[in-house]
């Protein structure tokens, strides 16, 4: 279960600022809906990817 930051939170900060496993969880949670997403947010699942591509992938 995901214990971090709500979005609220985090939609005001940086994506840089984000910890590896909120890009995480909310890449998982986005990519699950991607259908569904406006186009806020598919920009803020493609910057979400972005930054997760900066950093060299999720290391589990």
């Amino acid at each position: 279960m995901y214990g971090g930051r709500d979005m609220t939170e985090l939609s005001m900060m940086g994506k840089s600022d984000w910890d590896d496993s909120e890009l995480a969880f909310f890449h998982h949670s986005l990519q699950q809906i991607a259908p569904y997403l406006n186009s806020e947010g598919q920009t803020i699942h493609r910057e979400i990817i972005e930054e997760i591509e900066n950093r060299g992938g999720i290391k589990r």
